[in-house]
């Protein structure tokens, strides 16, 4: 299949082209490089099957496919409050551009939605029949608040032109090839523990959150664009175990061996004080399940940190 991924050179959309490409997928990977990175893709480029194109999502592409997987979006707080106006257009011009290509070509589509959707949460565990506590005008709404009206976009073109939607919303993932500059709190820590810097921890780290390994999520992605059709989600994607912030520190400390300290700061607003998957319908539906304990993980990452940060 000749198979469309945008924001491709990122971190989660670098490891689908990879994982794609070992399917004899043909990948078109769309980037405008904003977070993105050539580096995530350089191996890649010299397989047949592989193409990438610079592009923004927030103009139309005329190309031919026969599916699209939707991940362009800047997903770090740092990042999308950069230039906010910007989060919110590729999230709602991007599903906009991508959803009237597969109406055009006919091919199926799947959106990279986020637990932000639920905001900061008022039930524990979250399923995907809640509909969430966010803020519409605090400093995350840029990507809380485009990625709802991505959803938005997504069921009102299947129910009014019959657009093949799949609609997935992924919880914390980690893993190599995270932004080493992205502002989140496992590539924050692991960096600050190999370069033997104080541990940043905001609030007083009871706040939880479950932390699930780019492989598991990648595999859980796949089968939701293969299931069933007339199955559109939204579907949570991640895994249930949860950890609090202060716990993650103390594994990562532990593996690093590292001797840094750890240092308090105020919470930023609106950072929710719990995330954690309900994923029943993932297991119902995909049969999915994350088979990654976080300190496999975490080791992994720690070692991809270390090579690329030459420390």
């Amino acid at each position: 299949m000749k198979i469309l991924v945008t924001g491709g050179a990122g971190f989660l959309g670098s490891h689908l082209c990879e994982k794609l490409l070992q399917n004899g997928d043909e990948i078109l990977c769309v980037d405008n490089l904003f977070t993105g990175t050539r580096q995530n893709i350089l191996h890649l480029l010299s397989n047949p099957n592989f193409e990438f194109m610079r592009h923004d999502v927030t103009f139309p592409l005329y190309v031919e496919i026969d599916e699209i997987y939707n991940l362009a979006c800047p997903a770090s707080p740092i990042h999308y409050q950069f230039d906010p106006v910007q989060t919110t257009k590729t999230s709602v011009m991007g599903a906009i551009n991508m959803l009237g290509l597969a109406k055009r070509t006919k091919a199926k589509i799947l959106q990279a939605s986020t637990s932000e959707v639920y905001g900061d949460p008022e039930i524990h565990p979250q399923i995907e029949s809640y509909r969430g506590c966010v803020n519409p005008i605090g400093i995350r709404a840029c990507y809380d608040e485009g990625k709802r009206c991505a959803e938005t976009l997504f069921f009102d073109y299947q129910r009014q032109h019959n657009v093949n939607i799949k609609v997935m919303r992924i919880f914390n993932t980690y893993g190599p090839r995270m932004h080493p500059n992205d502002g989140r709190v496992v590539s924050n820590f692991i960096i600050q523990a190999l370069k033997g810097e104080d541990i940043t921890i905001y609030g007083d780290g009871s706040q939880s959150r479950s932390f699930c390994y780019v492989d598991d999520l990648i595999d859980g992605m796949i089968a939701l664009m293969n299931s069933k059709d007339g199955f559109y989600g939204p579907i949570n994607i991640g895994n249930p175990n949860e950890f609090s912030i202060l716990e993650l520190a103390q594994n990562i400390l532990e593996l690093t061996k590292s001797k840094s300290k750890l240092i308090f700061k105020p919470l930023p607003q609106d950072d929710p004080k719990q995330r954690k998957p309900d994923i029943s319908l993932a297991k119902k539906e995909l049969n999915f399940e994350p088979k990654t304990e976080l300190k496999e993980g975490l080791l992994k990452t720690i070692q991809y940190f270390k090579k690329t940060l030459d420390l």
